[in-house]
């Protein structure tokens, strides 16, 4: 009986609750992260859950990332538009074009600016990403959105998503992607331009063979598909997906419901797929369904990611099952740890943290039968965070590789 008074003690010592806080860009970058020759990070950076948001002043207009890897992407982005403004003045370019110019950037500038560009997570603005790591929500609209068909489609995937990603893009642009290292269905619409304008020119792609291009070190999210989705056509590249995904044992209506998703591109999609389908454990499938709430890139990479860090995760240790109905993708390990891999920037501790920490804790004991609990995140935990993650009985593992 003496446990109780031990607990409640315990548990009147807890840290207090930690607010939204701003970091400067210069704590969390490198030097030429902050700065380079077609870009400046700005210097105030909020976090207000678990991403830092990143506004960008670049030769291109004004864009925003939520989240390190996609700044990442985007700052990849610029160095590349700034090598296709080079080709566009190419000799070999200009003479394949007629004498007329290709300019990178100009056209698409409106669209960086225009609100309705901050739905893809370009604009000025972002759509940040919820606090809630626990159970799918209990959305009103599946079955309208389900139901969407033909021309529904196009107004259920406004903004960004798979059919809205392939647009424009033909071979020659796939080809123009690869030679600068990018997503050839990125979501910024500059680059986007670019790539269908240069591609336009050079329709049957030969061009590109006759033009040096540094070669860029690719960005992780790119390398992981990036053969898949420069080769292929669109049509074969789905194809391909919905096959893993049925593998999975993922039914029709759900790979139907991810395909309407707004916050999916094609190239998340094939991420997604190729991810899960390499672990291919009871829950996988359900975790697909999860997926299908993204309503924007950066709640679509979330789950993106997370699929990452679980085949990255089950090439070295042995992974039995992951915890249904549940946006944190949880693992079992064949040692019965319950492992939750989380792909953030900061962990604060805040009420709704310690809500799932407590919720995703119970439900790993009931459901996965764990008999340990522990986080793997590329997040970096505030001191109290960690204390109190601990202090519940969880191993944690912090600033982890991405």
């Amino acid at each position: 009986m003496r446990i109780l008074p031990a607990l409640s003690a315990a548990l009147a010592l807890a840290a207090a609750y930690e607010g939204p806080r701003t970091f400067k860009a210069a704590e969390l970058l490198t030097a030429a992260q902050l700065k380079g020759p077609n870009h400046t990070v700005l210097p105030d950076v909020k976090t207000e859950n678990y991403f830092h948001v990143f506004d960008i002043k670049s030769d291109y207009g004004s864009l925003s990332a939520e989240g390190m890897s996609l700044l990442r992407v985007r700052l990849h982005e610029v160095g590349a538009l700034a090598e296709l403004d080079k080709v566009s003045k190419s000799q070999v370019f200009l003479a394949s074009a007629g004498g007329s110019v290709v300019n990178v950037g100009k056209g698409a500038m409106a669209a960086v600016k225009d609100p309705g560009a901050t739905a893809q997570g370009v604009g000025q603005g972002v759509k940040r990403f919820g606090s809630n790591l626990g159970r799918k929500a209990k959305r009103t609209t599946d079955q309208a959105v389900d139901s969407a068909t033909g021309d529904d489609k196009g107004a259920a995937t406004s903004g960004v998503g798979i059919a809205n990603s392939i647009v424009g893009v033909n071979g020659a642009a796939r080809k123009w992607a690869q030679k600068v290292g990018v997503d050839p269905y990125t979501t910024n619409p500059v680059l986007k331009k670019a790539l269908t304008d240069i591609g336009q020119v050079d329709k049957a792609g030969a061009i590109a063979t006759k033009i040096v291009v540094p070669i860029p070190p690719i960005v992780s999210g790119t390398a992981t598909v990036g053969k898949l989705v420069w080769s292929q056509d669109p049509e074969a590249l789905l194809k391909g997906n919905e096959q893993k995904l049925r593998e999975l044992g993922v039914p029709d209506a759900t790979i139907k419901k991810l395909y309407l998703s707004k916050g999916l591109t094609l190239s998340l999609h094939t991420r997604l797929a190729a991810s899960l389908h390499a672990v291919k454990v009871p829950g996988c499938a359900d975790y697909v369904e999860t997926a299908t709430e993204a309503t924007s890139e950066r709640e679509a990479l979330f789950f993106v990611e997370s699929a990452e860090m679980l085949a990255r995760f089950a090439k070295t240790v042995p992974v039995t099952a992951v915890l249904s109905d549940s946006r944190a993708l949880v693992a079992k390990t064949k040692d019965a740890r319950a492992v939750v891999l989380l792909p953030l920037d900061s962990v604060r501790w805040s009420q709704s943290y310690e809500q799932a920490l407590t919720e995703i804790g119970r439900r790993a004991k009931a459901e996965l039968q764990a008999s340990a609990l522990e986080i793997r995140t590329t997040a970096t935990f505030s001191a109290a965070a960690k204390q109190e993650t601990i202090a519940r009985g969880w191993k944690v593992a912090d600033k982890l590789p991405d």
